[in-house]
């Protein structure tokens, strides 16, 4: 095969580069011909013989693009004891089997493989889902091929796997480009290329000899005679040779992995804050209590086993179950509901986490079809025929460009002109005129002429351009300060969001011969059409309920600032409720920002205009740098940098197949209403852990001071580690209705997130408590054992605090549970149920034969009276404690909140009014 000339995008094997397209070639000004690409491909226009291409094939390999190899399940296993907690838990596993506490490690052990079991099979059940989504950028295409030398060219599908570099193939409206390909013919073609740049609006193609020089710093997709897989034919047609396939489009390099690597999620840094925090405690308990017991009792390695059961004492050991579980509840619940799919089960953690959702704005916050807002004359007053010739254009540009279906500005014209309201074509009916001939819209000219004949005027053809604002100026017969006012009008508009098209018309004599771009000379300017962006009937209300959730929401989009900033108002989307230049910033703006300076822009603005893909990605990080927890929602390749670089990715289902891949959650539709019900799913799972959490630490920590104080102040272990296992174990399985609790309403009212700060206050204080509570109970014990002695009175002792250990523990559960009201305290089920459980084994297991067995021995009727005293007091210090608690944090997010949801209300009001 020749060599591929400098500049091509295709190698030698015709395989795409990651260079543009539009490279400098020696000898021209920019870019190759179609004919030095057909060359450097070794093909030509009449296509490959079927022979060569069974041979290139073989050479280059499928055009598919390369599928993630899927993760083994023992492997998917073993990747979740990478957890930092269930590390500690596997140490602490192992050493209490070195000190032969069997008991101890066989337990901990279980929970770890039952942890490790659930978390990878809810993963690989999700990795299934996401698989079953996978498509194929397109399944067959139209190609031309020969059979022989002689044979002459014969159009036939084939699958799309099969093309290789050097294939012609047909693109006609709804096919969906297959590879890489330069355009050799082009008619009326018009390509949605949104998957890989973000525009909304269909991109017109054509076969250009050379690179348009003047599109040469706006990057290949700009370049009109390039097409890219992912995109798909919204109309006309086109023959072109295929540069690239497989690994080398560049829509599979987008895809590639190593393009930027995923940081730790708000889940991964929460759970490693706290897990490194209880691991210091871990790791400093044991020596200490060696330590303590060999200077002052003259004990020594007979306590390691004490010791290290003191530290499993402090774990919550459950940890890695009850995580897995609430979020594989949560996550089987959304895929039920509302067919969302949680790939990554902390992902559902993060989702409730989110604090700020970054998105684009078509499809989400606006429809993908503009509708007309105004249609006015030079003097920016209403004129309804400016819209009726503006239909005439559109209809006939449709009819005689052989175009299936109008772009959507076109429809937009259509459907105006055709009401009966006050944007109606006026006098001009669009049907009576009889089309005779069309020029169609192209980048370069930037404008679509139709010529006409009008009713009852014999002998003359009418021409009716539309198009860009200053693309029409030009060929209107007007003088300078005249075309500089209309300008000046139109920029006015378009600073408002509007989209502008400017119309005019020519009469011109009848004639027989082909209409030119050179007709489109000395027009009469007649005014202009405005049009705007609809939004998502959902989309207002979706951002009130978000706003009320403490959630704020950033726009990041490539159209321009006007229009996006239109939208936002209209929906009453605005930064802390005020407008200007904080609301809206344009990507020029953000290049011009460091890292620092771009953490407080991110943090005001709602707007990001004009936005690249590595805009999107660069905002997105310093969010995350200000310490917001960002979602990011995305369907695109021109998304997959934002999408890895946000805490959670967002993407619809019918998003393409890279960004499902690359996101955690997948979406049913593209809709904000789908991402609250997911965004209140990760608060319910979230709002579980943090409640398991706080309770369980704040338990342990108080059990643990209480037991080293013991230990230093008794003659004997204040419990042996039989007991502290068995204790542990009651508890554990009490904590298992963590899992299947549903927390109060005020957990769905603020992002949910696992701060190891917050959480080492909240321990702290009432570890302290609930030590004191244990402290007195050895008075009551003193008091109500004065007569024990010997073996009897240790046995006593230890069922004594053995059942006042799990008395407490059950107490702290239902009074601990967040929940700020009485209605919302009297909830939760599955806890009371647990608790009074719970305090029923303490109370009953020293009464049954079992008690004997791990050291322990019926208690006087005089220690159950005073046990409840004590516990009386401690249930007040409690209430009281937590309503402390509560008044110094309170329920909802913060005036932060408050002042963004009344100023959402406020904007809305306003629009409304």
């Amino acid at each position: 095969m020749n060599s591929v000339p400098e500049g091509s995008p295709a190698t030698a094997s015709g395989h795409v580069t990651t260079g543009a397209p539009a490279a400098v070639v020696p000898g021209l000004d920019a870019g190759p011909t179609p004919l030095q690409t057909l060359r450097a491909l070794d093909t030509g226009p009449r296509g490959l013989l079927e022979a060569e291409a069974e041979i290139r094939l073989a050479r280059t390999g499928e055009n598919v693009l390369p599928a993630r190899r899927p993760v083994p399940w023992p492997r998917r296993f073993l990747r979740s004891f990478r957890d930092p907690f269930t590390s500690v838990l596997l140490c602490l596993g192992l050493v209490s089997a070195l000190v032969t506490a069997w008991g101890t490690a066989y337990v901990i052990l279980a929970l770890v493989a039952v942890s490790c079991l659930l978390r990878s099979t809810e993963e690989h059940r999700a990795d299934r889902s996401t698989q079953a989504l996978r498509e194929l950028v397109a399944t067959t295409a139209t190609v031309v091929r020969r059979s022989s030398e002689d044979s002459p060219p014969r159009e036939r599908e084939v699958p799309v796997a099969d093309l290789v570099p050097g294939d012609v193939i047909r693109l006609r409206p709804g096919d969906l480009v297959p590879a890489d390909v330069r355009l050799l013919r082009a008619d009326g073609l018009t390509v949605h290329q949104s998957a890989l740049t973000g525009e909304s609006a269909p991109v017109v193609k054509q076969a250009l000899d050379f690179a348009d020089p003047a599109l040469s710093g706006a990057g290949p997709f700009a370049q009109p005679q390039w097409c890219f897989q992912g995109s798909s034919v919204t109309s006309g047609s086109g023959t072109a040779v295929i540069v690239a396939t497989g690994g080398e489009t560049r829509f599979a390099a987008a895809h590639d992995g190593r393009a930027g690597q995923q940081r730790a999620s708000a889940f991964d840094r929460s759970v490693r804050g706290i897990s490194w925090t209880l691991i210091r405690f871990m790791l400093l308990t044991p020596p200490l209590v060696l330590m303590a017991n060999a200077a002052l009792r003259g004990r020594g390695l007979e306590t390691l086993p004490f010791a290290v059961a003191v530290a499993v004492g402090l774990t919550p050991e459950m940890l890695p179950v009850i995580v897995t579980t609430t979020l594989a509840r949560g996550a089987a619940g959304l895929a039920r509901t509302s067919g969302v799919i949680v790939k990554r089960l902390p992902a559902l953690h993060d989702l409730g986490a989110v604090d700020v959702l970054c998105l684009d704005k078509t499809g989400t916050l606006t429809e993908d079809r503009p509708v007309v807002a105004a249609a006015t004359d030079g003097r920016d007053q209403a004129d309804p025929d400016v819209l009726g010739w503006a239909a005439v254009n559109a209809l006939w540009t449709l009819q005689l460009a052989d175009l299936p279906t109008a772009d959507a500005l076109d429809e937009a014209v259509m459907d105006a002109a055709g009401g009966d309201g006050p944007l109606s074509a006026g006098t001009v009916d669009p049907d009576a005129y009889e089309g005779v001939a069309v020029l169609p819209f192209d980048p370069v000219r930037r404008v679509a002429t139709a010529v006409v004949r009008r009713p009852g005027r014999l002998g003359v053809h009418t021409l009716v351009t539309k198009g860009a604002v200053e693309a029409v100026l030009d060929r209107c017969a007007m003088d300078g300060d005249e075309r500089d006012r209309l300008l000046a009008l139109a920029d006015r508009k378009a600073a408002s969001g509007l989209r502008l098209l400017a119309v005019a018309r020519a009469d011109r004599a009848s004639r027989a011969g082909a209409y030119t771009p050179a007709d489109e000379r000395g027009l009469t300017f007649l005014g202009l059409v405005a049009l705007r962006d609809v939004p998502v009937p959902s989309a207002a209300d979706a951002l009130g309920v978000l706003a009320r959730r403490g959630v704020r929401v950033k726009v990041l989009t490539g159209d321009h600032p006007g229009t996006a900033a239109r939208v936002c108002a209209d929906l009453g989307l605005r930064a802390e409720g005020r407008s200007g230049t904080d609301d809206v910033v344009t990507a020029e703006r953000v290049d011009t920002l460091s890292d620092a300076e771009l953490v407080g822009v991110a943090d005001r603005a709602v707007v990001f205009a004009r936005c690249t893909p590595e805009h999107k990605a660069r905002i997105v990080s310093a969010l995350r740098s200000g310490g917001g927890t960002t979602g990011f929602l995305g369907d695109g390749v021109n998304d997959l940098p934002a999408l890895r670089a946000a805490d959670v990715g967002i993407c619809p289902r019918n998003a393409v197949d890279v960004a499902r891949e690359a996101a955690d959650v997948v979406l049913a539709e593209k809709d904000l209403t789908a991402i609250d019900r997911a965004v209140l799913a990760g608060r319910r799972s979230s709002g579980n852990i943090a409640a398991y959490l706080r309770i369980t630490l704040s338990s342990n920590l108080g059990n643990v001071i209480a037991m080293l104080t013991a230990g230093l102040m008794l003659p004997f272990l204040p419990m042996l580690p039989a007991q502290v296992l068995v204790q542990n174990l009651c508890f554990d399985a009490a904590q298992l209705a963590f899992a299947f609790d549903r927390p109060p309403a005020s957990v769905l009212r603020r992002p949910t997130a696992l701060r190891p700060r917050d959480f080492l206050r909240f321990i702290t204080g009432f570890g302290l408590l609930n030590a004191a509570a244990d402290l007195a109970t050895f008075g009551v014990l003193a008091l109500a054992l004065h007569n024990a002695s010997g073996d009897g009175g240790e046995a006593a002792f230890h069922a004594g605090w053995f059942t006042e250990n799990l008395l407490t523990q059950a107490l702290v559960m239902v009074l601990l549970r967040t929940g700020r009201s009485a209605a919302e305290r009297r909830a939760g089920g599955p806890l009371r149920a647990a608790a009074a459980g719970l305090a029923a084994v303490g109370v009953a297991l020293p009464l049954t034969p079992l008690g004997p067995l791990l050291g322990m021995s019926a208690l006087p009727p005089l220690y159950y009276l005073l046990l409840g005293s004590v516990l009386g007091l401690y249930a007040v210090g409690l209430t009281a404690a937590r309503r402390r608690y509560e008044r110094r944090h309170p329920a909802d997010a913060s005036e932060a909140v408050r002042e963004r949801v009344g100023a959402w209300r406020g904007a809305r009001s306003a629009r409304t009014h």
